[in-house]
């Protein structure tokens, strides 16, 4: 049993490290550190399996070659040219390489991969994979069908359960505890009871996901609010990259659950409305002309951008070339009824429920939607987070996943990348985080640690505000998706700025209602908008900031990319003023230089 005091009216843990998150990068780092006699605890706003991982679904990407030729330099090249070369190259190659023994790794903690007839791993082909340098696509996705970081979740969740790691499920972090540079733990708040919990610990590791919810379609799960990304932004720490949010192709249309490129690796083709004819035929359709090559798995930003340029056109199925309602459709029809029921189950089931659409005889509709956040909390290729575009860390906090940004994945990332960064980095977190521990302290906390927690939620509950969460929320996430989306202008981002400014003085004003202390989901919803809002404000500020077109980041009145003046990452600061800051960081390039980037 850990020391457990109480603190005013606060219940104290102490650990010697403690994991912010119980996705895949926070379980693989607490795996690793269990391998070490430290105390270790995980702290998660959900029940673990719960988790945002769960939700990736077709590939994770290591040069296995088990089903053609690979090569972990193929897929570090594919990486930095699917980063629009923003990706750092130290970095991208460390994960390429070690990526192969992650998935073996992986194997061996039992995870359920699909089987090539020889009984390897299987694996697909996925958006900007290629062979030799970008011949043509290769099988590089290790799948479990199409339910891959479900898979991913369960086995690391199951080895940390072996391992005797302890759990505290549904506590919320809401703060950081720091010292001058130091990270001392976080203050978190136990959602069955309503009571507040500082956890003290020598090392902290946030592994918390990202913020899809800030925008109104996005394939993300009701928690990924970009919670501790803005508690460090709060606390001084500044945000890299943030102007990079990962628009996914194919989302259900109006819903953004996500339908997997695993689609397209199994050869599902889009389709406009001129091209109705040829459903289920497997001809090409109009990737074939925007990628010749690799056509309909082109990287992801292409993609989107491709498909908002056929409803634009008048192209769209409904033809009205409104991009808020139009849509493209998802021919699977070819591919028959044993690839789409054994490869590809989770989709079908989810086009069937949501959309009563039955992909074995007719096409899917699809539409982009909000999918993954490129930058976030700096951190260099062992995890430690960085405080500022020096590189100098914050002693004692690490970070990993999509809430971190190392940066691999650049301007853009490939599909599968995000999976094999946690697992590679998480690991690579929890191995630098036990060297850190050998000779680290306990910092001195002080009195009232949980104060600013405590005001806020004394603020939200009875500070008598007339503004509703829902009405601020909405506001937010429609101003997002129509002005800081796909195509971004200097207009429609400080549209965009000025309104996350103006919704963040209502929120000044929010009140709860509910005023009980069991899972008082209102208040959770109150807090999870003002990470949100303040997530939101660095996304607008710094694609405003970048006046150049680069991977995910497409400005309109900007449309070229400008490696002479842009080739550099952006460092966003908030002071407490609320006074924007930025400060910059060269990319690392080691082997490839920039070129244009064509599929």
């Amino acid at each position: 049993m850990q020391p457990r005091t109480v603190l005013g009216a606060a219940t104290v843990h102490r650990f010697d490290a403690i994991v912010v998150g119980a996705g895949g990068a926070g379980l693989r780092c607490a795996l690793e550190l269990s391998e070490h006699d430290y105390s270790v605890a995980v702290i998660s706003k959900l029940y673990p399996v719960r988790s945002h991982t769960g939700a990736a679904q077709g590939g994770v990407g290591a040069a296995l070659g088990n089903e053609e030729e690979d090569k972990p330099e193929w897929h570090f090249f594919d990486t930095v040219k699917g980063s629009d070369y923003l990706g750092d190259q130290d970095a991208i190659e460390l994960m390429c390489e070690e990526a192969i023994a992650a998935v073996y790794e992986l194997e061996h903690f039992g995870l359920p991969f699909s089987r090539t007839p020889d009984g390897k791993i299987a694996q697909r082909p996925f958006g900007g994979h290629t062979r030799n340098f970008g011949e043509a696509p290769v099988k590089r996705a290790a799948y479990a069908a199409d339910r891959t970081g479900h898979m991913i979740l369960h086995t690391l969740f199951d080895q940390c359960v072996k391992k005797e790691v302890r759990f505290f499920n549904e506590f919320y972090v809401l703060d950081l505890l720091k010292d001058g540079d130091a990270c001392l733990g976080v203050v978190a708040y136990e959602l069955a009871t309503g009571e507040i919990h500082i956890f003290q610990a020598k090392a902290t590791f946030i592994g918390t996901g990202g913020y899809g919810r800030v925008y109104s379609i996005t394939s993300n799960a009701h928690a990924s609010t970009g919670d501790c990304m803005a508690v460090c932004l709060r606390r001084g720490i500044p945000l890299e990259d943030m102007e990079f949010v990962q628009f996914h192709p194919t989302g259900l249309r109006r819903l953004g659950i996500l339908v997997s490129e695993a689609a397209r690796g199994e050869g599902g083709i889009l389709r406009n409305r001129e091209d109705l004819d040829n459903i289920g035929s497997g001809k090409d359709g109009f990737m074939a002309a925007v990628a010749p090559t690799v056509k309909d798995l082109a990287p992801r930003d292409m993609v989107a951008r491709a498909i908002y340029d056929e409803i634009k056109a008048g192209r769209g199925i409904d033809g009205s070339g409104d991009t808020g309602s139009d849509y493209v459709y998802l021919d699977l029809v070819h591919l028959g009824e044993m690839v789409i029921n054994t490869k590809l189950p989770d989709i079908s089931h989810f086009s069937r429920t949501y959309l009563a659409v039955d992909p074995i005889v007719e096409p899917i509709p699809v539409q982009p939607t909000t999918h993954y956040a490129m930058g976030g909390i700096p951190t260099d290729t062992q995890g430690r987070v960085m405080r500022n575009a020096r590189n100098e860390p914050v002693e004692g906090l690490y970070a990993a996943g999509e809430v971190a940004c190392v940066s691999v994945h650049g301007a853009n990332r490939l599909g599968t990348n995000s999976l094999v960064d946690i697992v590679v980095f998480g690991r690579r977190a929890g191995a630098d985080m036990a060297r850190y521990l050998k000779d680290a302290q306990f910092g001195h906390i002080g009195s009232e640690p949980d104060a600013f927690v405590r005001s806020e939620i004394d603020r939200l509950k009875h500070g008598g505000g007339k503004e509703r969460v829902a009405d601020i929320r909405k506001a937010m996430q429609s101003v997002m998706m129509v002005n800081s989306g796909v195509f971004r202008t200097e207009e429609n981002l400080t549209t965009a700025r000025d309104t996350i400014a103006e919704l963040r003085q209502r929120y000044r004003q929010v009140g709860v209602g509910d005023q009980s202390d069991y899972f008082n989901t209102e208040l959770v919803e109150a807090v999870e908008l003002g990470f949100m809002l303040d997530i939101a404000g660095t996304i607008a500020e710094s694609a405003l900031n970048r006046t150049e077109s680069r991977g995910a980041h497409s400005r309109e009145d900007y449309p070229e990319r400008d490696d002479k003046n842009w080739l550099k990452h952006t460092f966003i600061s908030v002071d407490e003023d609320g006074q924007v800051s930025f400060d910059y960081k060269p990319v690392t390039i080691t082997k490839f230089k920039p070129k244009p980037r064509v599929y």
